[in-house]
């Protein structure tokens, strides 16, 4: 997968890594990859969300050893 830019949201809790991934994701051009790496359970549902909201596409998401990582590709 090719990865425009790389959000560390470890240890941030709701809402913040949607915040700080929507101010990431305006610097980006439609097509490019943001990976996010977050710490927070809910931002499962809350990027998931607001992927499909903003219309951009959730390609895959992942959780290991309490890291979970989102690859979102901006529509």
């Amino acid at each position: 997968m090719n990865v425009t830019k790389k959000l560390d949201a470890k240890g941030l809790a709701c809402p913040m890594p949607v915040v700080r991934a929507r101010n990431t994701m305006k610097e980006m051009a439609e097509g490019e990859v943001l990976e996010i790496y977050t710490t927070d359970k809910g931002s499962v549902a809350d990027l998931a969300a607001w992927s499909k909201s903003g219309g951009h596409e959730l390609l895959e998401q992942k959780e290991e050893d309490g890291v979970f990582t989102f690859w979102i590709k901006k529509g």
